[in-house]
């Protein structure tokens, strides 16, 4: 291990996010040391029923645990976070999993978040205009917790829901598994269960949506202890999990984060100071964090709460403690790329010839693009190629779960050129989404100079490129690319009281990697293709009316 004359302290980051569970030994400049991941499986027993183990995710992380901690002086290792998808994990009352399918399979305990089994539950929810809604944009997702419960309720009553002792968001499954501790996160209380940090739960929602039951005993089964991420929780590391993860028993364990939420803590208290940004002289208010990975999430704070149309929040100090959260989404980003990529039929060709040079996919897509685009910007190449890029409906800011995908402009050969092209549209397509997402959050009162991008497809120069160019803004890289287990590994610091706040860790822990600016000579150009852009779903809505009518 690196050297220095001051003794190093060193924190566990983990994450689970959707297909993999990943650890860090990041030190207290926030320098990444080692890194390990593992996969963990996935079951889609039928269409929109996603499904995962609890058991089988806690193995993974032992697995990267003792990776990331090989050869390292284990006295020096100070606090363990974790951050995970917003997935819903069910236990018995001793503890056990749960199925959550009709199949009977209690492996199969986790309903993952991006699972949209309970659309008519959600739809149920909405209908009945309860104030906790205007907490989430108005309109509740099917990706929050309260349809999924009431469609274990009306689904699987017996072999389920009555058997249930415990529901807890994925996050906090994790700290309760290595503390013992069944207290719960602020943030994924507030963010996807109705909880209020100032009001705590609201028995009215529960009774009028027909989970009253949750309500008995003081909700103990969905947690009646709240603290803020960060936090210190009971006498940290149990002896058990300890062993199973290889780390020295009693060291402080945080309070958990959402995987997106972490990314945000990981990037956007970082110091600019030197790179000729606005936001160097402005608050951190002024700054969007932009976690994309499978799915995209756009974290915006505020000192003063703002409720923006389709966007979720303002959530009090659910990702920086005393500040108000906004958070803004696409269901499917890198998920969607993956899909018109891999579904042309140019794939195979496109495989074999990144393969041959060593190169991945995309990064064979981006030299080709280069290649046909000629003397013109790369970008130019989609003047009559335009996405809509709701193939999984649509999160914020439309909050309309019906939308789906468009594409216009379609030829009939089916060459690397055309994959290449369909490839740059999609990527612009997500980019146009980010920019009605802060047009959404300007005009409800946020007020956005810097974008700070972070997760998997911050890594494609092209992907960030094109979030500059038809954002206008600048776009911030962080020195190190896993953020997300920055602000993991954050957490862990803050609990074991080596920083006096997050805030303070924060700041100290994210570094400025680059900065992408944006090509204000191609605004014109983007700006008419955002125009078109808005002119699809608003095409989409209309052909809709047409087959709805007499």
């Amino acid at each position: 291990m690196p050297g220095g004359n001051e003794p190093r302290s060193y924190y566990v980051g983990m994450d689970v996010g959707t297909g993999s569970v990943r650890a860090a030994l990041v030190d207290q400049r926030g320098t990444l040391l080692a890194f390990a991941d593992q996969p963990i499986n996935q079951w889609e027993p039928q269409f929109n029923h996603h499904e995962q183990s609890s058991e089988d995710i806690w193995a993974a992380c032992c697995v990267v645990s003792k990776k990331v901690v090989q050869g390292v002086n284990l006295h020096q290792i100070r606090g363990l976070g974790f951050d995970a998808t917003c997935s819903l994990v069910v236990l018995d009352k001793q503890f056990r999993p749960l199925p959550v399918n009709p199949e009977g399979d209690s492996r199969r305990n986790i309903i993952m978040w991006l699972d949209h089994r309970a659309v008519s539950q959600v739809h149920r929810i909405n209908e009945t205009k309860h104030s906790v809604l205007q907490y989430v944009g108005g309109v509740m997702s099917v990706e929050m917790q309260a349809p999924k419960l009431l469609w274990l309720k009306e689904n699987l009553r017996e072999t389920c829901w009555d058997k249930a002792g415990h529901f807890f968001d994925l996050p906090d499954f994790l700290s309760w598994k290595a503390t013992g501790v069944t207290a719960r996160s602020l943030c994924s209380l507030v963010c996807k269960w109705t909880y209020s940090a100032e009001k705590g739960w609201d028995d009215s929602f529960w009774k009028m949506v027909g989970l009253e039951d949750l309500v008995t005993d003081n909700y103990s089964k969905i947690g009646n202890q709240v603290l803020p991420p960060g936090a210190s929780l009971g006498s940290g590391l149990t002896p058990e999990a300890a062993k199973d993860l290889g780390l020295p028993p009693g060291i402080a364990v945080a309070a958990s984060l959402i995987d997106a939420h972490a990314g945000g803590l990981g990037v956007i208290g970082a110091d600019v100071k030197g790179h000729g940004l606005a936001c160097e002289g402005q608050p951190v208010t002024s700054r969007l964090a932009v976690i994309c990975g499978t799915s995209s999430c756009h974290m915006g704070i505020s000192k003063n709460p703002i409720f923006v149309p389709g966007v979720w929040g303002p959530y009090f100090s659910a990702m920086v403690p005393g500040f108000w959260l906004n958070e803004g989404g696409q269901s499917v980003t890198g998920k969607l790329i993956d899909h018109m990529v891999q579904g042309h039929a140019a794939f195979p060709e496109l495989q074999a010839k990144a393969t041959a040079r060593g190169q991945s996919v995309y990064a064979y897509l981006n030299s080709h693009l280069d290649l046909i685009k000629k003397a013109q910007p790369v970008g130019f190449l989609t003047v009559d190629l335009h996405v809509w890029p709701d193939f999984h409906g649509n999160r914020s800011p439309l909050a309309d779960l019906t939308l789906k995908g468009m594409v216009t402009g379609l030829k009939l050969s089916q060459d690397l050129d055309d994959l290449a092209i369909l490839y740059l549209a999609t990527v612009q397509a997500i980019a146009f989404g980010t920019r009605l997402i802060i047009e959404a959050m300007e005009s409800a009162g946020h007020s956005i100079s810097t974008l700070f991008l972070c997760g998997g497809l911050s890594k494609n120069p092209l992907f960030v490129q094109m979030h500059a160019d038809i954002t206008g803004l600048p776009v911030v890289l962080s020195q190190e690319v896993e953020s997300v287990l920055v602000g993991a590994a954050v957490l862990g610091a803050c609990a074991s009281g080596d920083f006096a706040s997050v805030q303070e860790a924060m700041a100290k822990m994210s570094k400025v990697g680059k900065v992408v600016f944006p090509r204000h000579e191609d605004k014109r150009y983007y700006d008419k293709k955002y125009q078109v852009f808005l002119k699809l779903v608003e095409h989409q809505k209309e052909y809709a009316a047409i087959m709805k009518g007499d």
